[in-house]
């Protein structure tokens, strides 16, 4: 509803998302992402959703009680119309079924107020009349990106749609049935060790840059999504969601990434990529590439995902990237936030949340370049709050062949090409040890070592220890 007299503005439908939050406080999953309360124009409606935004943010119920107390903590229950005020917004919606409808219009709405409060704002800089147009162009695009800033076009695409966008073909992807008791990797070693991937654990996949720590991630994913029918949520904060289909392609059918990124491949390469992604569009792989993602973005996605499609396994890629809510703290207490958050999704969906991590520059000046825990770069709570953390070292990086030549014997002790130790550093439920994997630099994708024989690599070996 608006006025000739006010900026544009629905009320009715402002009372319709607060009366549907009280109706069924689950339904926030569907408006957390998309809606602020700065979007609501009344300002008892404003103070209303952020009191439910607040409960929300701090997993408590949504419901008429509690919002009332919320408010009157916060000395606004009476400004905002009483309880008799939330009983009004309760009666007037039944369900909450609409409320994402609801929610479009207010968001609508507020973008519009506030592109007319920018073209106010563009219209005084050209009155203003600067002699430097640079500078005023370069001002009126940032108040026009001001705009747009926080409108999020980033969110979960099944990996079929990715793939229809590569093969100009789409197609919606299938829901799967059934519950999966724990994810397995499909690499043999590491299941042995770890006995896949438990429920609720929050597991680190942590190295230094280059060392395959997102192929290892990308390789579990579709392992679990391909060959256990788990659905699988990513992450990708780094990576475009085409480039993580692509890597995907090139690991699945076998072929050089570089070829698979540029289109660049022979005709049995050819038939291979469409081999792999009749693969891959089957696989209940859900992909969410925003740059920067706040902790309670991802995990009010990764929610409404779980709600839709029970989600088996989420990945985070990676750790470092993302953004905590906390204003003005150290980034030692931001990583510490999301980890606990990471911690308690897994928790919360009962599902794995496998989280890419990034190591200190401190393994570059160890003489054995093996990680330890103390590498975690940012905070020690990536150790304390996970469950298991995976390092990746690849001895090849840190020494030539010719190198190796002069300190080892190459007939006992072949030169380590594609020889990846997976180090088992903490294993809350189990033993700690390390097995070998294979690498293929081309394919950016690991494989169980005994697979990599016929290549120079020896087989796997795995050495266990006591439980942590």
């Amino acid at each position: 509803m608006t006025s000739d007299n006010l900026p544009p503005h629905d009320i009715e439908a402002e009372k319709a998302v607060i009366g549907s939050l009280l109706v069924d406080g689950e339904a926030m999953f569907s408006v957390a992402t998309s809606l602020e309360p700065k979007d609501f124009f009344g300002q008892e409606n404003q103070w209303a959703y952020d009191a439910c935004f607040s409960l929300y943010q701090r997993s408590e119920a949504i419901n008429q009680i509690t919002v009332a107390h919320e408010l009157a903590q916060r000395g606004k229950l009476e400004e905002v119309g009483g309880a008799a005020y939330l009983s009004h917004l309760v009666s007037t919606v039944p369900t909450s079924l609409h409320i994402v409808d609801y929610a479009q219009i207010v968001s609508r709405l507020s973008v519009m107020r506030r592109l007319i409060s920018a073209a106010s704002q563009i219209s005084a800089i050209g009155y203003e009349a600067d002699p430097n147009v640079d500078s005023v162009l370069s001002d009126a695009e940032n108040i026009l990106f001001k705009v747009r800033h926080g409108r999020s076009r980033w969110d979960f695409v099944p990996i079929r749609d990715i793939l229809g966008q590569y093969f100009e073909e789409t197609g919606p992807a299938q829901p799967r049935e059934g519950r999966i008791p724990h994810i397995l990797t499909y690499f043999a070693a590491i299941d042995d060790l770890l006995g896949g991937l438990q429920r609720s654990d929050l597991v680190i996949v942590a190295a230094r840059p280059s060392l395959g720590k997102t192929s290892l991630a990308l390789n579990i994913a579709r392992n679990a999504a391909v060959n256990q029918k788990a659905c699988v949520a990513i992450f990708s904060l780094e990576m475009s969601r085409q480039d993580v289909v692509r890597r995907l392609l090139a690991s699945e059918a076998n072929v050089d990434c570089k070829r698979v990124r540029l289109g660049i491949y022979n005709e049995r390469e050819e038939r291979k990529i469409m081999d792999a992604s009749g693969v891959l569009s089957e696989a209940p792989i859900y992909i969410d590439d925003s740059p920067q993602l706040r902790i309670v973005e991802m995990r009010s996605k990764a929610r409404r995902l779980h709600f839709e499609r029970n989600v088996d396994l989420v990945i985070v890629d990676y750790l470092q990237l993302m953004r905590g809510e906390s204003r003005g703290d150290s980034r030692v207490q931001e990583v510490s936030e999301i980890t606990r958050s990471l911690k308690a999704l897994a928790r919360e969906i009962d599902a794995p949340v496998l989280a890419v991590s990034q190591l200190s520059r401190a393994i570059e000046w160890r003489a054995s370049h093996k990680p330890q825990l103390s590498d975690l770069r940012d905070s020690g709570s990536i150790e304390q709050d996970a469950d298991a953390v995976l390092f990746i070292s690849r001895e090849e990086l840190y020494i030539t062949e010719d190198e190796w030549r002069q300190t080892h014997d190459v007939e006992t002790e072949p030169y380590p090409r594609g020889e990846a130790d997976i180090i088992i550093a903490k294993h809350r439920n189990g033993p700690t040890g390390e097995l070998k994997l294979y690498f293929d630099p081309k394919t950016a994708s690991f494989r169980d070592a005994e697979k990599g024989v016929e290549m120079g690599v020896s087989p796997a070996f795995q050495k266990t220890s006591g439980d942590e």
